[in-house]
Parts: structure tokens; C-alpha cells; sequence
């Protein structure tokens, strides 16, 4: 019988006491964190990333209480109020599909490994609202590529969690959509540097309301595109449908560019409330800048391509 005997480790290849440590006590931190419509939760360890200095972050009240989240209902004030059953963790993403090596990812070790940045980006609602919001997370990219997406991948499709029993708008009802939510990008899209899987803002983790445990942030997309709460991420050769096109067609295209000249079929996109700056003459509006002002990091990304049909 062969005796298999586990290599003696060499010095270097053993964690050191103090970063064994600081793992643990993140994961115990997350698993006793108070998750739920409180906005208070875990802090998370995380970098200065880029894009994290230009712009002051909209309130922490208004960002975590001016929601949209159908799956808490249909009213902006509703994911905060209606989250507090929801439990995100324990939590984990699927990435399969094109993929040489699926990968499931366990969220809470995700976080405990560190890298996480903070970056300021805009936040642009199809609706012609905006903030400015800091969020804590991993590049998109970098977590694809532990898949090794395949030379066949063209499209990345999201889908988020259906749980009705804690989420009062998957119920049904008026205005309920077709759940679970669903999104997708472009390969290219997914991969370019400001794709982010949010984890957190403010340096803690996500609240409920704002998408809990992992989201999607697209900051050059409206933000529906911004998918919540993700269970699945799968590579595809086709376009994979998505949740509001597959509802709306005729005005919410796969790809949402945020563009003040292509407006939205019930009303301009050339300017945007700006939600937290209340004052004497209400809430200011200010133009709408192309790709949200980041066309100088993607514009290069629709080169030849008529973006009023590809809205």
C-alpha cells in the first residue's frame, strides 16, 4: 500500500501568525456583522483605488435610503424599509459558462482576502437622478480571469438572487418584473478597468438596500445595469437577455450608455437632478455628461457603432 505523506512546507510558504489573525477576525466581524436595512454593517479593510479623489460622495442618508430595488418594492424609500428579513450572508457567486475553470466564490472569503478598493465614481439613474457614492470593492476583471474565460466568451450575463420569502417585491403584484433579475455586458465591456463587483461603501459592507452582499457597478451605464445581490455570473458566446429590455424594449436598450443626446422616450437625458442638493430652489440640476464622464476610459469602446441604435 502507498503511503501518501503530505510535503514538509518550506519557511515561506507559511501564513504569518498576525495576517492568520487579521482573516479571522474579518470573518468573524462579517458572520456577527448587523446585516440588514440598518446602513451601519461590517467594516471592510480596504485601498485607495483610482477614480478616488475628484469627486465629494453624496450623503450617506441619501444613498442607503433613495433606492430603487423592485425586489424590496417599487418606491424609493421601500429597499430600506422592507429589507431587514434579507440575509446576505453566508453568500456565494457562481462564475461558469465559457470558462476553462468554474469558479464558486465564497463571499465572505473574498473580503477577508484583501485588495479591496475604494473607488468615488458618479451614479447616474436612467430616471435623470444622480450621486456620487464610494464604493469598496474588487475589479470585475480581475474575477473573471480566475475563470480563464474562453475564446469562445463574448457576453457576461448576470443573475441575481430569487428569494420572495425575503424579498416582498418578487411577490408579484403591480409592476412586479419577471424575476430573478437578469443583466449583461459585452466581454470587453466587463473587462475594461472601471467595471467593479462592489462588496461595500463608505468602507462597510453593502447594506441590504443597496445591493448586499456583491453588485454590480457599470459607472459609465445607467444604473440599472447595476445589478444587485448576485448569485450567477455566466460567459455566453450570444447577448444574454436582460430583465428591463426584455420588458421595455423600446426604451431600455442592452447597453444604457448614460447619453444626454439620445434621450429616453418619455423624457430628455440632457440633464439630472442632483439628489442631496437641496436648497432654497430645491434640488440643482446640471447637463449630463457623456458616458457619465468617462468617455475618455471607454468611448474607445463603441468606435463605428450608431449609439442611438445601440441605446
Amino acid at each position: 500500500m502507498t503511503v501518501f505523506r503530505y510535503p514538509t512546507p518550506k519557511g515561506s510558504d507559511i501564513t504569518p501568525r498576525e495576517t492568520y489573525l487579521s482573516r479571522r477576525s474579518i470573518m468573524a466581524g462579517l458572520a456577527a456583522a448587523p446585516f440588514g436595512q440598518s446602513a451601519h454593517a461590517a467594516p471592510l479593510p480596504t485601498k485607495t483605488g483610482p477614480f478616488s479623489g475628484a469627486l465629494t460622495p453624496t450623503d450617506k442618508q441619501d444613498v442607503t435610503h433613495f433606492n430603487n430595488f423592485y425586489e424590496f418594492g417599487m418606491d424609493k424609500s421601500d429597499p430600506a424599509e422592507n429589507s431587514g428579513a434579507f440575509k446576505p450572508m453566508p453568500w456565494t457567486l457562481r462564475i461558469e459558462g465559457e470558462v476553462a475553470e468554474p469558479q464558486t466564490i465564497d463571499i465572505a472569503a473574498l473580503i477577508a482576502q484583501g485588495g479591496i478598493e475604494q473607488r468615488i465614481y458618479r451614479m447616474r439613474c436612467v430616471e435623470a437622478w444622480s450621486m456620487v457614492i464610494p464604493w469598496d470593492g474588487i475589479p470585475l476583471a480581475a474575477i473573471l480571469k480566475r475563470a480563464n474565460p474562453l475564446g469562445s466568451a463574448r457576453y457576461v450575463a448576470f443573475e441575481s438572487v430569487h428569494r420572495p420569502s425575503e424579498m416582498p417585491g418578487q411577490n408579484g403584484g403591480f409592476g412586479s418584473l419577471d424575476w430573478p433579475y437578469v443583466e449583461g455586458l459585452r466581454l470587453d465591456e466587463a473587462m475594461n478597468p472601471l467595471t467593479f463587483l462592489a462588496l461595500g461603501i463608505y468602507g462597510e459592507t453593502l447594506p441590504n438596500q443597496n445591493g448586499a452582499p456583491v453588485r454590480l457597478v457599470v459607472p459609465w451605464k445607467y444604473g440599472f445595469k447595476g445589478i444587485k445581490s448576485i448569485v450567477r455570473i455566466r460567459l455566453t458566446k450570444d447577448q444574454p437577455p436582460t430583465t428591463w429590455q426584455r420588458m421595455a424594449p423600446d426604451e431600455y436598450g442592452f447597453y444604457a450608455n448614460v447619453n444626454p443626446d439620445v434621450d429616453h422616450p418619455r423624457w430628455s437625458q440632457a440633464s439630472e437632478r442632483v439628489i442631496g442638493s437641496s436648497s432654497l430652489f430645491g434640488e440643482k440640476r446640471q447637463p449630463t455628461l457623456m458616458f457619465n464622464g468617462y468617455a475618455d476610459q471607454v468611448a474607445s469602446l463603441y468606435t463605428g457603432m450608431d449609439l442611438r441604435h445601440f441605446y
